[in-house]
Protein backbone atom coordinates (compact mmCIF):
# COMPACT_ATOMS: atom_id res chain seq x y z
CA UNK A 1 0.00 0.00 0.00
CA UNK A 2 1.35 3.35 -1.04
CA UNK A 3 1.16 6.22 1.52
CA UNK A 4 -0.07 9.59 0.29
CA UNK A 5 2.65 12.14 -0.34
CA UNK A 6 1.55 14.27 2.64
CA UNK A 7 2.46 11.39 4.97
CA UNK A 8 5.93 10.82 3.53
CA UNK A 9 9.24 12.49 4.34
CA UNK A 10 9.34 16.19 5.23
CA UNK A 11 5.57 16.58 4.78
CA UNK A 12 4.92 13.95 7.44
CA UNK A 13 7.19 15.74 9.90
CA UNK A 14 5.41 19.08 9.30
CA UNK A 15 1.99 17.42 9.61
CA UNK A 16 2.85 15.89 13.00
CA UNK A 17 4.35 19.18 14.21
CA UNK A 18 1.20 21.02 13.17
CA UNK A 19 -0.99 18.50 14.97
CA UNK A 20 1.06 18.80 18.17
CA UNK A 21 1.05 22.61 18.09
CA UNK A 22 -2.68 22.63 17.33
CA UNK A 23 -3.43 20.33 20.27
CA UNK A 24 -1.35 22.45 22.64
CA UNK A 25 -2.98 25.70 21.47
CA UNK A 26 -6.44 24.17 21.79
CA UNK A 27 -5.81 23.28 25.44
CA UNK A 28 -4.13 26.61 26.28
CA UNK A 29 -6.89 28.68 24.69
CA UNK A 30 -9.69 26.40 25.87
CA UNK A 31 -8.72 26.60 29.55
CA UNK A 32 -8.19 30.36 29.22
CA UNK A 33 -4.55 30.31 30.36
CA UNK A 34 -3.73 33.22 28.06
CA UNK A 35 -6.54 35.58 29.03
CA UNK A 36 -8.54 34.88 25.87
CA UNK A 37 -10.37 31.64 25.56
CA UNK A 38 -13.41 29.46 25.96
CA UNK A 39 -13.46 29.35 29.80
CA UNK A 40 -13.26 25.58 30.06
CA UNK A 41 -12.96 24.34 33.64
CA UNK A 42 -12.02 21.08 35.25
CA UNK A 43 -14.44 19.15 37.46
CA UNK A 44 -12.69 20.49 40.56
CA UNK A 45 -12.95 24.05 39.29
CA UNK A 46 -16.65 23.59 38.59
CA UNK A 47 -17.19 22.22 42.12
CA UNK A 48 -15.45 25.25 43.64
CA UNK A 49 -17.52 27.62 41.52
CA UNK A 50 -20.76 25.86 42.43
CA UNK A 51 -19.84 25.88 46.14
CA UNK A 52 -19.15 29.61 46.03
CA UNK A 53 -22.49 30.28 44.34
CA UNK A 54 -24.33 28.19 46.94
CA UNK A 55 -22.58 30.06 49.75
CA UNK A 56 -23.53 33.40 48.18
CA UNK A 57 -27.17 32.32 47.92
CA UNK A 58 -27.25 31.13 51.54
CA UNK A 59 -25.74 34.43 52.72
CA UNK A 60 -28.33 36.36 50.71
CA UNK A 61 -31.10 34.33 52.36
CA UNK A 62 -29.74 34.55 55.92
CA UNK A 63 -28.90 38.29 55.86
CA UNK A 64 -32.49 39.55 56.25
CA UNK A 65 -33.18 36.93 58.93
CA UNK A 66 -30.18 38.18 60.92
CA UNK A 67 -31.33 41.80 60.54
CA UNK A 68 -34.85 40.87 61.71
CA UNK A 69 -33.49 39.09 64.79
CA UNK A 70 -31.32 42.11 65.56
CA UNK A 71 -34.33 44.43 65.24
CA UNK A 72 -36.41 42.25 67.57
CA UNK A 73 -34.11 42.81 70.56
CA UNK A 74 -35.32 44.88 73.49
CA UNK A 75 -32.49 47.44 73.44
CA UNK A 76 -32.18 47.66 69.66
CA UNK A 77 -31.56 51.43 69.56
CA UNK A 78 -28.47 51.22 71.77
CA UNK A 79 -27.14 48.19 69.92
CA UNK A 80 -27.70 49.90 66.57
CA UNK A 81 -25.63 52.89 67.74
CA UNK A 82 -22.89 50.52 68.93
CA UNK A 83 -22.99 48.72 65.59
CA UNK A 84 -22.67 51.99 63.68
CA UNK A 85 -19.67 53.06 65.78
CA UNK A 86 -17.90 49.69 65.57
CA UNK A 87 -15.19 49.10 62.99
CA UNK A 88 -16.18 46.72 60.21
CA UNK A 89 -13.76 44.00 61.36
CA UNK A 90 -15.06 44.28 64.93
CA UNK A 91 -18.79 44.00 64.19
CA UNK A 92 -18.91 40.21 64.42
CA UNK A 93 -18.56 40.52 68.20
CA UNK A 94 -21.89 42.38 68.35
CA UNK A 95 -23.87 39.45 66.91
CA UNK A 96 -24.49 36.05 68.51
CA UNK A 97 -22.53 33.44 66.55
CA UNK A 98 -25.70 31.51 65.69
CA UNK A 99 -27.03 34.51 63.73
CA UNK A 100 -23.98 35.02 61.55
CA UNK A 101 -22.74 31.45 61.06
CA UNK A 102 -23.50 29.45 57.95
CA UNK A 103 -25.27 26.11 58.41
CA UNK A 104 -22.77 23.42 59.33
CA UNK A 105 -20.17 25.87 60.68
CA UNK A 106 -19.50 27.23 64.17
CA UNK A 107 -17.67 30.43 63.28
CA UNK A 108 -19.06 33.76 62.06
CA UNK A 109 -19.01 34.34 58.32
CA UNK A 110 -17.59 37.78 57.53
CA UNK A 111 -19.74 38.19 54.40
CA UNK A 112 -22.89 37.44 56.41
CA UNK A 113 -21.83 39.89 59.14
CA UNK A 114 -21.23 42.55 56.48
CA UNK A 115 -24.63 41.98 54.83
CA UNK A 116 -26.50 41.90 58.14
CA UNK A 117 -24.79 45.12 59.27
CA UNK A 118 -25.59 46.82 55.98
CA UNK A 119 -29.25 45.83 56.24
CA UNK A 120 -29.47 47.10 59.81
CA UNK A 121 -27.67 50.39 59.18
CA UNK A 122 -29.25 51.30 55.84
CA UNK A 123 -31.39 54.43 55.94
CA UNK A 124 -35.12 53.77 56.13
CA UNK A 125 -37.29 55.31 53.46
CA UNK A 126 -39.97 57.79 54.55
CA UNK A 127 -42.70 55.45 53.33
CA UNK A 128 -41.61 52.71 55.70
CA UNK A 129 -41.24 54.93 58.78
CA UNK A 130 -44.68 55.89 60.14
Amino acid sequence: MQLPSILQGESRKRLLQGMAIGAILTVVIGFNWTGYGFDWVTAGGADKLAGKRVETAVIAALGPICADKFGAQADVADKKVALAKADTWDRRKLFPEAWVSLPGTTYPNSDLVELCSALILRPQSAALVK
